[in-house]
């Protein structure tokens, strides 16, 4: 039973490695050429994002229902891969569950058979057992040791791993991925913060938890659809979800502030020379720093204490240039009061706005 769960755990663990999410083909543009209005544009991948897709820096391709980039299969998860992704998530907990019943049992027979219990003290031998017939492999200290040090690794991954999957079933049962729920979140955020009256629905949660599931997991282990189209709920539109993405990013443009490099930054990681609060209060996140000179323009859209997050402005940007995205420390830039191409105060622009 043990060998049979990891045989399945890597089956899992592999297919989700290398059969992969899925990728937008290399210059995609939808089959209604007014339907490119409602779709973002990758300039990586010169072509548009098809619904329920999204860039991956890491992976430099646009991914087909892409739900997040894991270091551990070092792919996305997404359309093609979903299903073997969750697979293995669900079996590696049961596994170590497995072995840590194993790991249990082990070491409470072993020890039972070395512990003498006397009227004032409890003695133990780890040399041998004192019940005939010994064990074929010996229990001595150093495998004790080893035992308890895989039993808490099995405990660990079983309770990491295991919360990962229940993340991964709450947005399956919705389908959903974990980048929509936050497109979710942030749009009920938009629709209070600006009074729309406006009520946004999840396009493509089928109503049922059971259709929602067969969207991931089918029996011959391929997704239905095509990773480009899909179904959607009654009463919402094909683009819903890419309209609501475009309203965001109008509005983080809007709400964005323009900022100025006072100081230069190297982009690294954990700058010594900024000061021990930006050291130790550098972003958890996977998202990259931007290196900056004095005199840089930089958007900034969101920020910590001791950090920003914003794009570096560039003179090319007109020319098509990748943009420069990233996290920066609050202290190497100051604020510009006054737009330097319209001279006029940025806070009041944004009032007119």
């Amino acid at each position: 039973m043990l060998l049979n769960w990891t045989v399945m755990i890597l089956y899992n663990y592999f297919s989700a490695m290398f059969v992969g999410p899925g990728y937008v083909p290399l210059g995609w543009t939808p089959e209604k050429s007014q339907d490119c209005m409602y779709l973002q544009y990758c300039k990586v991948c010169q072509s548009y994002k098809a619904p329920r897709s999204h860039h991956c820096r890491k992976c430099n391709r646009c991914v087909m229902k892409m739900d997040h980039h894991c270091p551990w299969i070092n792919n996305c998860c997404g359309y093609q891969n979903h299903a073997s992704f969750t697979l293995f998530l669900l079996l590696a907990p049961l596994g170590c569950i497995h072995a840590s019943f194993i790991f249990v049992m082990t070491m409470y027979t072993q020890l039972y058979n070395r512990i003498s219990f006397g009227w004032s003290s409890v003695k133990i031998d780890m040399s041998a057992a004192k019940r005939d017939p010994r064990p074929i492999i010996p229990f001595g200290l150093s495998a004790f040791a080893a035992s308890l040090f895989a039993l808490g690794l099995a405990l660990g991954t079983t309770i990491a791993v295991g919360m990962l999957f229940i993340i991964q079933m709450k947005v399956i049962l919705t389908n959903k991925t974990s980048i929509e729920s936050w497109i979710e979140e942030k749009a009920k955020d938009r629709i209070q913060y600006y009074q729309t009256g406006e009520t946004f629905i999840f396009p493509y949660d089928m109503g049922s938890k059971w259709k929602n599931f067969k969207q991931v997991f089918t029996w011959s282990g391929i997704p239905e659809g095509d990773g480009l189209d899909w179904p959607v709920r009654d009463g919402c539109h094909q683009y819903s979800l890419t309209i609501e993405q475009l309203k965001q990013k109008a509005d983080k443009r809007v709400r964005s502030v323009r900022y100025r490099a006072i100081e230069d930054y190297s982009g690294a990681c954990c700058p010594v020379t900024k000061g021990v609060k930006t050291l130790f209060t550098t972003p958890c996140s996977e998202e990259p720093r931007i290196a900056l000179s004095k005199g840089d323009l930089i958007l900034a859209t969101r920020g910590l204490n001791h950090w920003m997050y914003g794009e570096k402005i560039l003179d090319s940007a007109a020319d098509g240039a990748i943009r420069e995205r990233g996290w920066f420390p609050r202290k190497c830039v100051e604020k510009c009061h006054y737009d330097s191409e319209t001279d006029q105060p940025v806070d009041g622009e944004k009032k007119n706005r």
